[in-house]
């Protein structure tokens, strides 16, 4: 595909404000062009205020290579392998910035795996050969801060006022380079309420097999950033109507399948609602107990076969965790200290099921007792288990409330490990 002249909308053609644009994004815009390079903000930030969202990251591309653009800044990282990019450090904040990507088609580059998945080494290039590299033409938009202009090459803008969700390209091809961007096209589909293009959406639901070949690590990554949008509930059922969650959670759908247990599927749904609901109440959200309702069924399915083959509730339980969890590895690499804190949530289970007063009072100050918790509500919302123990618990909590200055316990015997400065990680629009 090649890239159209591009529509130059100027600033009394659009709402983008340089008050609605990162103060420290500016200031990288500047400084670059200061250097007597070309640099605009560019990709989903421009997407997002055009729509009137408030976008939560700035990037920017340039046709400064790397190097040159982690000298310019102090406070700088070049990060990546492939395909340098810098990240440049304000605080907690970081502003994203790669050299314009080049068109390399017909390059030694490009190769063809035995699964049919494309792998490209990018090259750099210019503006306009950085246009069609990109997913979707509502992702292809370019601000400049210094004539205030928006550079189009995609026909983006008339993409983003018919609310369509159109990949650059042909959708086989540019599924077949990274098949991410299935994931990707189904939440901006529904974080934008956006259609996604007809042949688009149909290749999905026949490559939805290639997500087999995507690195487990990124995936974990992935799977976070579907299901904390605000918009995981639906998200879930498109993933069940293209054969993604399939070929993401193999094990798990398959007992979804198998078991004709209707509770298993409700109680997937209950969690994903109920974190819809705390992300729009600006609540935390751990990505174990996003994990550990993935997986419960199939802890669950296991648990049982357990205790049928004689073993007693807490190995049995262990056992299925262990289980489960080895199923799913292959396809997505939970980190250990996630998956610490599932068995946790799993393990709570047994010790919620026994409404002690005595033991109560010990149990509500472990660490996962607020977890465990909420996925005990759960587990009675979806019928799996008879309602009963979660109003004893709620009723108790709220008879014995703890004191307002009240910390859990640390449930390990362990010295705390030193404090490790952590370097902050860039977020994805």
């Amino acid at each position: 595909m090649a890239a159209l002249p591009p529509s130059i909308i100027s600033r009394d053609e659009h709402p983008v404000s340089r008050k609605h644009i990162s103060p420290n994004a500016l200031k990288v815009l500047y400084r670059l062009e200061n250097a007597g390079f070309k640099a605009y903000l560019v990709g989903g930030c421009i997407r997002d205020l055009l729509l009137g969202i408030q976008p939560k990251d700035f990037d920017i591309a340039t046709n400064a290579h790397p190097e040159q653009v982690h000298k310019l800044f102090s406070n700088s990282r070049l990060i990546g392998r492939r395909f340098k990019l810098v990240h440049v450090l304000f605080g907690r904040e970081i502003i994203e910035v790669a050299t314009f990507r080049g068109s390399n088609e017909d390059s030694s580059a490009q190769q063809q795996t035995a699964e049919g998945m494309l792998t490209r080494d990018n090259v750099y290039g210019t503006i306009e050969e950085d246009s069609i590299r990109r997913d979707f033409t509502a992702n292809a938009l370019y601000y400049s801060a210094t004539d205030f202009c928006i550079y189009d090459y995609c026909d983006a803008l008339t993409d983003i006022k018919a609310h369509s969700l159109k990949l650059i390209g042909e959708p086989e091809e540019r599924y077949r380079e990274d098949p991410v961007r299935m994931l990707r096209a189904i939440r901006f589909s529904e974080k934008l309420n956006f259609d996604i293009e007809q042949k688009a959406e149909q290749s999905i639901h026949e490559l939805s097999h290639l997500m087999s070949m995507v690195a487990p690590a990124r995936l974990f990554d992935e799977i976070i950033k579907l299901f904390v949008s605000g918009y995981g509930a639906a998200i879930f059922e498109r993933l069940l109507d293209t054969g993604l969650f399939k070929a993401l959670f193999p094990s798990v759908a398959h007992t979804i399948d198998k078991s004709q247990k209707e509770h298993y599927l409700s109680f997937i749904r209950a969690a994903l609602i109920n974190t819809d609901k705390r992300i729009a109440q600006e609540k935390p959200i751990t990505p174990a107990f996003l994990y550990a309702s993935l997986l419960w069924p199939d802890v669950h399915r296991i648990w049982g076969q357990k205790i049928a083959e004689g073993l007693s509730d807490f190995p049995a339980l262990q056992q299925a965790g262990h289980q489960a969890i080895e199923a799913q590895l292959p396809h997505i690499m939970i980190p250990k200290r996630f998956i610490l804190m599932m068995r946790e949530i799993w393990e709570m289970q047994i010790r919620l099921s026994k409404n002690n007063t005595r033991r109560a009072e010990q149990l509500v100050t472990h660490p996962r007792f607020r977890a465990g918790y909420d996925f005990l509500l759960l587990r009675e919302h979806a019928q799996e288990i008879l309602p009963g123990l979660g109003r004893w618990w709620t009723k108790y909590q709220a008879d014995n409330p703890l004191p307002t200055n009240h910390k859990p316990r640390s449930n390990s015997r362990k010295p705390a490990p030193r404090r490790r400065n952590r370097r902050p990680q860039k977020r994805s629009d």
